[in-house]
């Protein structure tokens, strides 16, 4: 009787939820279809209308050229916008550790060490320092930076690959060099590792790209106290990957007085203009196509020395863009009145450092 009971009162409940259901406002699901298309297109065209807005980067970028002290001054805080934007100077207490040095071997021009340098809480900053036996008292330091998927020894030994002398040519021009080692793969992890560190660093507050540039940094803070080293003759040359940090490393670092980009510039430019999400995810910090791209980036490296270098045979994406935006670049230069420190070169060459123009510019002005 009780179960009849309690079976009864079920079906009643039910009848009346349902009279009640029946009774509300009802639409088909189906008929916001259109309302969400309409959403992705405003956002898609808002992202367009953001990107193509100049007024934000002429708000923080408003160079002085009364003289390159004043320029100097007037970018300071753009500067300090792009190092806020990719995390930099990395967070962690710096070592007090000094730098370590082993000799690995020697030639007719060099001798070769394997260099260990503290740089961040269980970090190094690791590569090859190379002394030329040339050098009686002190020397100018090059910074010499291999390209994706390459290391100091791929651009050192046999040759130097497409690297031709990028490392070796400092020491035989009497420059001390550094070549470090940047992280694109390593044995035992994912073919992806780079892409994993930098997604991982960005929830801690920076990124790859400031930690490899204080790889370089803090490398020349630790390089420069010694004997060998001249302190004011600071260069740096870099192929593709390496020449994107041939530009970023100069931008926040003024002791570096020359640089040799070789190509890089504007590939990311073109890449984004086709597809943003082409574009490596380690380029994909905050603002970097509204306020910090490849031609507006040099305001930070004027008026010290620049080259860009490009390939005539290199593929389209490696030279077009960067030969569209390059005349941007030049105008810190010629508003200066310094035109003869900065060249855009495109060489007869392929996707390789050109050893011609970038030793001659660099002898130039280091």
């Amino acid at each position: 009787m009780k179960i009849r009971v309690i079976l009864c009162l079920l079906l009643i409940q039910s009848i009346s939820q349902a009279q009640d259901k029946s009774s509300l406002f009802n639409r088909p699901v189906a008929e916001s279809n259109p309302l969400r298309t309409e959403q992705a297109r405003e956002l898609d065209e808002y992202i367009k209308t953001i990107a193509a807005d100049r007024s934000q980067l002429r708000a923080l970028l408003n160079p002085d050229y009364s003289s390159e002290s004043a320029f100097e001054k007037s970018v300071e805080s753009y500067r300090q916008s792009f190092c806020d934007s990719i995390g930099y100077p990395p967070p962690g207490k710096r070592p007090t550790l000094e730098p370590a040095l082993k000799q690995i071997g020697e030639d007719s021009i060099a001798n070769y060490y394997r260099a260990m340098i503290p740089i961040l809480p269980g970090v190094h900053s690791e590569g090859i320092y190379i002394v030329p036996k040339s050098v009686k008292g002190k020397a100018p330091l090059m910074i010499a930076m291999h390209g994706g998927g390459g290391s100091p020894e791929v651009a050192l030994f046999n040759g130097g690959s497409n690297y031709n002398d990028m490392v070796r040519g400092g020491a035989k021009r009497g420059y001390i060099v550094y070549a470090p080692q940047h992280l694109f793969r390593a044995e035992e992890y994912p073919n992806d590792i780079r892409r994993r560190i930098d997604d991982r660093m960005r929830l801690i507050g920076t990124s790859i790209t400031a930690v490899e540039i204080a790889k370089i940094t803090y490398a020349i803070d630790a390089l420069i106290k010694r004997p060998e080293v001249d302190a004011s003759r600071i260069g740096m040359v870099g192929l593709s990957y390496g020449g994107f940090y041939a530009q970023v490393t100069p931008a926040i670092d003024t002791r570096i007085k020359v640089s040799v980009s070789s190509c890089y510039f504007g590939v990311q430019e073109y890449r984004y203009e086709r597809d943003e999400l082409s574009v490596p995810t380690d380029f994909r910090f905050p603002s970097r196509f509204t306020l910090f791209d490849d031609a507006d980036k040099v305001a930070l490296i004027a008026p010290r020395a620049h080259q860009i270098q490009a390939g005539a045979k290199d593929n389209d994406s490696h030279r077009a863009k960067g030969a569209e935006i390059a005349p941007r670049a030049a105008a810190f230069y010629k508003k200066l009145n310094r035109v003869d420190r900065f060249e855009h070169v495109i060489f007869d060459g392929g996707h390789e450092f050109d050893d011609a123009s970038a030793w001659a510019f660099v002898e130039k002005h280091l």
